[in-house]
């Protein structure tokens, strides 16, 4: 499980300030905010939501975290995943520089992990994470959508669009674990054993060990406030509650499902990712009926808190001028 955690990275000169100092976060995040020092990570705390979404599987709204867009407009926007048992402040430093560029813009905690509020805990499964992605959309965004999944997030997007095509436009699949069989031997642990490899989970030493994985070249101090971002939401009440739900349903299984997509995809990876094989992206793009790929050189696990110029360069690109024209900027691996 450790192969998808997705946590952050500082960079320099991004274009967006931060006055972290003033920050006003939501009452409903966890108190540790405060202890987070990056800017970029407060900046985009001080934006996330929680709006209504009606489902089937739930008597009660959830209301479902978020980061709506400053900037709406009639083209369809570009809506962001986040990796295994994350958050969308993954995307602190992507996100400003697609709103920059002019893009619609939203930032989707998936049902189960992120800031949604879980008191009344619904059903996190596969089935159900999708249902409430639909629900929300169908609510909210209401536009065929460039959908952008990283890590486990690719998953996510690959399910959902199979079986909701008329809501995605495009795809865009960063780094890619879409090859797994779901969360494997852990979907038979006893409860009472899941609950304990969950603690484990949230665990400072374990993220830390994570952070160090994803990335080429990081600092303990700098790891270490990074940790404090990608652990926030499991600080939340509900959280073990809804991991245990996901990791004992099985998780996600969608390689027999590549070969089904019909969406052009933009595929991203970082070229030093020590997490999946770059052989994979390789695999990737040939199963994929319509997809290019691009790769990112100096790059580990989570390119678009690495490298978000490059993604956010790329995704812009892959809108604006459609597969085509970026196949030729962007040559195989």
């Amino acid at each position: 499980m450790v192969a998808v955690f997705s946590l952050a990275i500082a960079l320099p000169k991004l274009k967006v300030v931060a006055e972290a100092e003033f920050d006003a976060f939501p009452s409903f995040l966890p108190k540790d905010v405060n202890r987070i020092k990056d800017p970029f990570a407060r900046t985009l705390a001080t934006r996330i939501q929680r709006l209504p979404v009606f489902v089937k599987f739930s008597e009660n709204p959830i209301m479902s975290s978020c980061v709506k867009p400053l900037i709406q407009n009639k083209a369809n926007p570009v809506v962001l995943l986040h990796g295994f048992d994350s958050s969308c402040l993954e995307w602190r430093y992507t996100y400003p520089l697609l709103e920059e560029a002019g893009l619609e813009t939203w930032a989707i905690d998936i049902l189960g992990w992120g800031f949604s509020d879980l008191e009344k805990l619904p059903s996190c499964n596969v089935v159900s994470k999708r249902e409430h992605f639909y629900q929300f959309w169908k609510s909210y965004i209401k536009k065929a959508m460039i959908l952008v999944g990283p890590s486990l997030g690719s998953a996510v997007a690959i399910d959902f669009a199979i079986n909701h095509p008329e809501a995605v436009e495009k795809l865009v699949l960063i780094d890619a674990s879409v090859y797994a069989e779901g969360t494997g031997n852990l979907a038979t642990l006893p409860r009472s054993v899941a609950y304990a490899g969950v603690y484990l989970l949230k665990s400072i030493p374990l993220r830390l060990y994570a952070n160090y994985l994803s990335f080429t070249n990081i600092s303990f101090s700098n790891a270490l406030d990074w940790t404090n971002v990608g652990r926030l939401h499991c600080l939340l009440p509900w959280w073990e509650d809804a991991a245990v739900d996901f990791m004992t349903s099985g998780g996600y299984n969608v390689a027999s499902q590549i070969k089904m997509v019909k969406q052009k995809t933009l595929i991203i990876w970082g070229e030093n990712d020590r997490i999946i094989s770059n052989k994979l992206a390789v695999q990737l793009h040939c199963e994929l009926p319509d997809a290019i790929i691009r790769q990112i050189p100096e790059c580990g696990h989570i390119p678009h808190v690495e490298r978000p110029d490059s993604v956010a360069k790329l995704i812009v690109e892959f809108v604006e001028t459609g597969t085509k024209a970026v196949n030729q900027r962007a040559p195989s691996l």
